[in-house]
C-alpha cells in the first residue's frame, strides 16, 4: 500500500526534512509558480488582490509545502509544515487564475471572513492564517487526517443509533454556533465534515464554508445555492433564512440512519420535486427497527414549514439527542453500511472525473469564450441581451444543441435582469465545454484507463480512488462496477463511463456558477408547472 493511503502525519514524520525538500525541489524544477515564483518570461496583467489588509508573501517562506491532499473547483489542498514550530497543517491554495468572475472573488473573501469571524470550536476546523501571492490565496488550517464521515462509519465493525446520534449532535452544534454568530452555512453535507484523527474518539469537524453567508435576524435570501439532496424546499422557493441548515442536518441524519437520501431521483428536477413533495419513507429497512424517538426528530427537522421546523437549540434538547448515550446500541445492519459505502464512493468516482475534466480546459478555450461574448455584445455595453444571444448563435452557425442554447436563454430569463454579463456567460460556457466536449470526457476516461486498453479495469479504478487517501478500495470499486458496468463484462467501457457522467451526473461538484444558474432555471420551471405549490404530506 502506497503513501497515498496512509495517514499524512505518518508519512511526513518518517522523514519530514527530506520529504519536504525533495517535493519542493520537484515543484520548483517543474516550474510550479508558487514554488519557483516565475512567470516563464511572458508578460502578464497585474494580479488581482483578493484579500484586503493582508500583505503579499511567499507561502513557502513560512511553510514547507508537501504533497497534495485533495482538490476542489478552485484550489488544491496540500500537506504543509510550519518551519518554526514543525507543526503539520493543511494549506488550501486557491488559484487566482480560476477566479474568473467577481462572484468567485467575493466567495473567497467571504469564506475567509466567516472562518475568521467564527470562534474557535472543537467542531470547526481552525484557520491559522490567510495570505496571498501573485498566483493564489492560501488558507493555512489545522490538519484533519481522520477521513470523511461516511468512510469512518463504513470502516467500523458495527454501526448503531447511538453512533448516529453522536454525529448528529456535532453537526447541529456547528449549526447552533454558526447561527449564534450570524452565519448561515448553506451547504451542509457529509463531505464537508472530516475527523481530526484516526482515534476512535476523534472530534468531527466542519471544514468548508465556501457558500456560507452572514445574516441579520429576519433577513431573507433568494440566491439558490447548496447541494440538491440536502436543499430545503424554501431555497427552491427563493425565500429562506437560517432554518435551511436544520433541514440539511435532518437529511444527513436520515442518511446516517438508513444509508440513502430521503429525497432521491435521477434528475435535478426529480430531486427538487421530491423535496417539495416532502414525502418521507419510514417503511423501508431498517426503519421498522429504529426507535420512534429518532423518527420523531427526523420528522421535526424535515418539517416543510420553516416556521414550524425545530431550531438548533430545540434539536439539541430533543430527547433522542439528550439521551444519546442511551440510544439503542444495536447494530443497524450491513444494509445501511453497504448503502453508505456505495453512496460515498460513487460520488467520489464522479467527483474525481469532474476534477480531471475541469483541469483540461485550456486558456485558449477560455479566450474563445471571451471572443464569442464580444461578438454577441453588439452594442458593446458589457452585457448580452436575449436578442443578442439568439442572433449571435444564429450568425455564428453554432454547433450547440438546442437544449444547450436553451440553457443560456434560461440563465438570461432567471437572473432577474433579462441579460447575461461576461461572468455569467463564461459560467454556463465553461460547464458546457467540460461536460459536452467528447475530447474532455475521453481525456478523463484515459486518466483512469492507465494501460490504454480502452477499458477501466477494477484495479485501475481502485488505484484512482486510493490516490485521494482512502484505505483499501477493493470492495467499493466492486460496488461501483456493479452500478456502472452495465454489460457485466468486468470492466467499464468508454460508453459506460459517459453514461455515468451524463445520467444523474453529480453536478453537486460542478462549478458554483453553473449550479446557481441551473437551479435558478429549475426554480422557474417548477414555478411554471405548479410544483412549488405541491402539498406537504408524509408517509407514516
Amino acid at each position: 500500500m502506497g503513501n497515498c493511503c496512509r495517514s499524512p502525519a505518518a508519512v511526513a514524520r518518517e522523514d519530514v526534512k527530506s520529504s519536504f525538500s525533495d517535493h519542493h525541489a520537484k515543484r520548483a524544477a517543474a516550474g510550479d509558480s508558487s514554488a519557483a515564483g516565475g512567470t516563464g518570461g511572458k508578460k502578464k496583467p497585474p494580479p488581482i488582490t483578493v484579500l484586503t489588509g493582508v500583505p503579499k508573501e511567499n507561502i513557502e517562506d513560512r511553510y514547507l509545502v508537501d504533497r497534495e491532499l485533495g482538490r476542489g473547483e478552485f484550489g488544491v489542498t496540500y500537506l504543509c509544515i510550519d518551519r518554526e514550530t514543525r507543526e503539520l497543517l493543511a494549506c488550501k491554495s486557491i488559484s487566482k487564475r480560476k477566479l474568473r468572475t467577481a462572484v468567485d472573488v467575493e466567495d473567497v473573501r467571504r469564506e475567509v471572513a466567516i472562518m475568521r469571524h467564527l470562534p474557535r470550536s472543537p467542531s470547526i476546523v481552525s484557520l491559522r492564517e490567510a495570505c496571498e501571492d501573485d498566483n493564489a490565496v492560501h488558507l493555512v488550517m489545522e490538519l484533519c487526517e481522520g477521513g470523511e464521515l461516511f468512510d469512518r462509519i463504513v470502516a467500523r465493525g458495527h454501526y448503531t443509533e447511538r453512533a448516529a446520534a453522536a454525529v448528529a449532535r456535532t453537526i447541529v452544534e456547528v449549526v447552533q454556533l454558526c447561527h449564534k454568530h450570524g452565519v448561515i452555512h448553506r451547504d451542509l453535507k457529509p463531505e464537508n465534515f472530516l475527523f481530526a484523527n484516526k482515534k476512535e474518539n476523534s472530534p468531527l469537524k466542519a471544514i468548508d464554508f465556501g457558500l456560507s453567508i452572514f445574516f441579520k435576524p429576519g433577513e431573507r435570501f433568494s440566491e439558490i445555492v447548496g447541494s440538491p439532496y440536502y436543499m430545503a424546499p424554501e431555497v427552491l422557493k427563493r425565500n429562506y433564512g437560517p432554518e435551511i441548515d436544520i433541514w440539511s442536518a435532518g437529511v444527513i441524519l436520515y442518511i446516517l440512519l438508513c444509508g440513502v437520501p430521503p429525497f432521491w431521483a435521477e434528475s435535478e428536477q426529480g430531486v427538487a420535486q421530491a423535496i417539495l413533495r416532502g414525502l418521507i419513507d419510514f417503511k423501508r429497512e431498517p426503519w421498522p427497527s429504529i426507535s420512534e424517538s429518532a423518527k420523531s426528530l427526523v420528522r421535526q427537522m424535515l418539517e416543510p414549514d420553516p416556521k414550524l421546523r425545530l431550531t438548533a437549540k430545540q434539536v439539541l434538547e430533543h430527547p433522542w439527542l439528550q439521551n444519546a448515550k442511551k440510544a439503542p446500541n444495536v447494530p443497524l445492519g450491513d444494509v445501511v453500511k453497504s448503502r453508505l459505502k456505495q453512496f460515498s464512493m460513487m460520488n467520489r468516482f464522479k467527483r474525481k472525473a469532474l476534477r480531471v475534466i475541469a483541469d483540461f480546459l485550456s486558456n485558449e478555450e477560455v479566450e474563445d469564450i471571451k471572443d464569442m461574448f464580444k461578438k454577441m455584445d453588439s452594442d458593446n455595453d458589457g452585457i448580452v441581451s436575449i436578442e443578442e444571444l439568439k442572433a449571435g448563435f444564429q450568425n455564428s452557425g453554432s454547433q450547440l444543441a438546442e437544449s444547450e442554447v436553451q440553457m443560456f436563454i434560461e440563465a438570461v430569463d432567471n437572473n432577474g435582469k433579462g441579460t447575461l454579463d461576461y461572468g455569467e456567460f463564461v459560467a454556463v460556457s465553461l460547464h458546457l465545454k467540460r461536460m459536452a466536449n467528447d475530447e474532455h470526457l475521453r481525456k478523463a476516461f484515459s486518466y483512469f484507463d492507465k494501460d490504454g486498453n480502452g477499458y477501466i479495469e477494477p484495479e485501475e479504478l481502485r488505484n484512482a480512488l486510493m490516490e485521494d487517501g482512502a484505505d483499501d478500495c477493493t470492495d467499493v470499486a466492486n460496488d461501483i462496477f456493479q452500478e456502472v458496468d452495465t454489460d457485466k463484462d468486468g470492466r467499464i467501457s468508454y460508453d459506460e463511463f459517459v453514461a455515468m457522467m451524463k445520467t444523474g451526473t453529480d453536478w453537486r461538484k460542478a462549478s458554483r456558477h453553473y449550479s446557481r444558474g441551473r437551479f435558478n432555471s429549475l426554480s422557474l420551471k417548477l414555478m411554471k408547472d405548479g410544483s412549488l405549490n405541491i402539498g406537504n404530506e408524509q408517509l407514516s
